[in-house]
């Protein structure tokens, strides 16, 4: 499974493709709201992190009818090559993501919640389809077995293109697990969810214990 990071902060980025796992990034324009992004500036901005990760950089749409899409997504994927629409799932999405596939422009269709939006992004022409967890479990529903009906599904038919399962919405490392023992492609996650999953208590244990050895051989 791969990692892609769930910001818009240049500074997380940097750090995370320094370890050398991270193979994409997801943002929106409320990712680049928090860190003070303004709307104007948004493609430059959107630049600036393709220039730093070596993979898909989806850039969301913010728009509502087919036609506004499209010439919104002809925009967004112009600032680079690694540029991924992201479109929202639904009637007008689902048409402008046709037109965009058509030319050649990668789609990532997001707020995807069931099997039927699933299978329909992908007879759209979606790249990438990205099933929500925690949304669901902020409704108190399982959205891991939701995900889990999702990967299954689509990987039970042929749709005549790449198509990558991404695991959003993502809120603790163990849904990180989760996705990757049912089969996810990738998991788009915020920078503390990634840190949380390379830290573990007995890997700290393990190295408390080889620092005490290694002091004593020095004292020795």
């Amino acid at each position: 499974m791969k990692f892609f990071l769930d910001t818009a902060d240049l500074a997380e980025i940097e750090e995370a493709a320094s370890w050398g796992a991270l193979a994409g990034v997801t943002t929106n324009p409320t990712l680049y709201s928090r860190i003070g992004g303004k709307l104007d500036d948004f493609h430059d901005h959107i630049k600036r992190i393709c220039e730093l990760v070596d993979g898909p950089v989806s850039a969301e749409s913010v728009a509502m009818t087919r036609d506004e899409i499209i010439a919104d997504g002809r925009k967004l994927a112009s600032i680079a090559d690694n540029v991924v629409v992201k479109i929202p799932t639904m009637v007008e999405g689902l048409a402008a993501t046709k037109v965009l596939a058509s030319e050649g422009i990668a789609v990532n269709m997001t707020l995807c919640f069931s099997v039927p939006q699933a299978i329909l992004a992908a007879r759209s022409g979606a790249r990438y389809i990205s099933p929500f967890v925690g949304r669901f479990d902020d409704i108190s529903e399982d959205g891991l077995t939701q995900l889990e009906n999702v990967v299954a599904a689509v990987n039970n038919y042929d749709f005549g293109h790449d198509i990558e399962i991404i695991a959003a919405s993502i809120r603790s490392a163990n849904h990180v697990t989760q996705a990757a023992l049912m089969g996810a492609d990738i998991a788009t996650v915020p920078f503390a969810v990634l840190k949380k999953c390379v830290e573990h208590p007995l890997t700290d244990r393990g190295l408390e214990a080889f620092l005490k050895d290694w002091e004593k051989v020095q004292n020795a």
